[in-house]
């Protein structure tokens, strides 16, 4: 096995890892935790079906990359919930993750890699704005289909929950804030959320 082919098997061997990472948010059908395969998984067929709704035109195929590997640095650094984050520990933890797990590829791979998890973190790029918009909307519609639960559970009112999503999602599209504040304001008005 010549070395290159052996860094990327090694890769894919280690990101296995990723379907043990549970999150915060249950699956819709309020059945179990999702894990970051299943949720990375999730974003990119979201990408698929509503790029059309970007703000601005994206590289589809860069999207799906960025929402594919984004959550990969947890396999080191963990899954956080957004909404009580220390980011600049966080950002510590995933830098050091993103170095040694991208690390165990060939060298032009790990850059690219690197290269788009870095462009995803920062949010600036259309591509980045839109796949930040859908990470940030699946999460808001797994707490609608499951009554609030990881809101509830970590005791996030809305006001924090809007404060951290605007931007983060009206950034990469009008449409998908306007329906993400819909399912919001209406745990609000059931009374799951204060």
């Amino acid at each position: 096995m010549d070395e290159r082919f052996r860094k990327q098997i090694d890769f894919i061997i280690e990101i296995d890892k990723i379907k043990s990472i549970f999150r915060k948010s249950k699956l819709f059908d309020n059945s179990r935790f999702e894990n970051d395969a299943e949720h990375s998984w999730h974003l990119a067929i979201m990408a698929i079906l509503l790029s059309e709704y970007s703000n601005e035109p994206v590289d589809l195929l860069k999207v799906m990359k960025m929402v594919l590997i984004h959550d990969i640095v947890e396999i080191d650094a963990g899954d956080t919930i957004i909404y009580s984050r220390d980011n600049t520990k966080t950002d510590d933890k995933e830098i050091l993750a993103a170095n040694r797990i991208f690390g165990l590829l060939p060298e032009d791979q790990k850059q690219e890699m690197i290269g788009i998890w870095q462009e995803f973190e920062e949010k600036k790029s259309p591509e980045a704005k839109f796949a930040g918009a859908i990470d940030r909307l699946e999460p808001i519609m797994q707490n609608y289909y499951t009554e609030a639960y990881a809101w509830k559970t970590n005791n996030i009112p809305a006001e924090k929950i809007l404060s951290v999503n605007n931007s983060k999602i009206k950034n990469g599209s009008d449409k998908l804030w306007d329906y993400a504040k819909s399912l919001i304001d209406e745990c609000v008005d059931k009374g799951l959320i204060k």
